[in-house]
């Protein structure tokens, strides 16, 4: 069972508003960063093809859009203004 996790960029602009609270809200139970409809998690492969699975169930391919986007982790952050990063080496998803 692999349990690395990785970090990863979700963002979305889902035009229905019921699809879009629904995405939104089964994506907060995952993120550790971001705002509005873009947001950082750390995902294991599993949780990543669950992520993926659940979104895709959600959508509607014609008139969503979806990206799911690894980040190199050997990338420094660079943050501007009021951003902050997740700072901490380890965390628990419950």
């Amino acid at each position: 069972m692999d349990t690395r996790r990785d970090l990863y960029l979700i963002a979305y602009d889902v035009r229905n508003p019921r699809r879009l609270s629904k995405i939104h809200r089964f994506l907060t139970g995952f993120k550790v960063g971001g705002q509005k409809s873009v947001f950082e998690i750390w995902a294991t492969t599993a949780e990543l093809r669950h992520i993926r699975a659940q979104l895709e169930a959600i959508l509607t391919a014609d008139e969503d859009r979806i990206h799911i986007l690894a980040l190199d982790p050997r990338m420094k952050p660079r943050c501007f203004g009021r951003a902050a990063t997740f700072g901490q080496d380890r965390f628990i998803i419950v």
